[in-house]
């Protein structure tokens, strides 16, 4: 059997990479390519792949946000992220959201052809170092007090709407200069709106960003 593949990542030049990869195994074919999340989603409904290899950091449509979208239109297809990001956050997110799969860009190719063939059997793959960030992810998720969760919360609706916007953009893995393209603002004003939401909530990196993000629901739709 041949494992229909598409790949979704905004970087042509990677997905030529990956074409050239796919297309040389025996067992698998690339059906297609998407250039950002929304072109993801509407290939899937019209090429029926067996797996979609997906970035996260998709213009349009998140890439999380296209998971859900891929998962409802396609149930039988396995989407796989291959990322940059090394992150128990943005894994744990991914799994949340129905992917099956979590693989590091910088992954060697024999892994992500493994990969491949894991979730297109029903698996579901992870490095071993990443299933040791998730289970220490899930540890401290169930150490948080519903009290402390609710102050969390209060916190965050303090942040003005600009803020929000920064928070959410900043949360699904967009660089301060991709921000700053997006919102209509200097690279400066989109770090300062950084340092004041960060302050307002009490989070320390971008890494507890993400997690009060995926604590509290509110990754979704990116901002327009």
């Amino acid at each position: 059997m041949t494992i229909r593949v598409l790949i979704a990542d905004d970087h042509a030049v990677l997905r030529a990479g990956l074409r050239m990869l796919l297309e040389a195994q025996e067992d698998m074919t690339v059906v297609g390519e998407a250039a950002d999340g929304s072109e993801a989603i509407d290939q899937v409904e019209r090429l029926e792949p067996d797996v979609v290899l997906l970035d996260l950091t998709m213009p349009k449509v998140s890439g999380l946000e296209a998971i859900q979208q891929i998962r409802a239109a396609q149930p039988s297809a396995r989407v796989l992220v291959l990322t940059m990001h090394d992150d128990e956050s943005y894994l744990r997110s991914t799994l949340e959201a129905g992917g099956s799969g979590y693989v590091l860009k910088r992954a060697a190719d024999a892994e992500l052809l493994s990969a491949i063939r894991a979730v297109y059997q029903g698996g579901t793959y992870l490095h071993p170092h990443h299933t040791r960030l998730l289970l220490a992810d899930v540890a401290e998720q169930r150490s948080l007090a519903t009290g402390a969760a609710d102050e969390q919360r209060k916190r965050y609706h303090l942040l003005s709407e600009r803020e929000s916007e920064v928070f959410e953009l900043v949360a699904l893995g967009y660089r301060n200069s991709e921000i700053a393209e997006k919102l209509h603002l200097s690279v400066k004003t989109v770090e300062t709106y950084k340092t004041r939401l960060m302050q307002k909530l009490g989070l320390g990196s971008r890494a507890a960003l993400v997690r009060y993000a995926l604590q509290l629901g509110v990754l979704g739709q990116e901002p327009t």
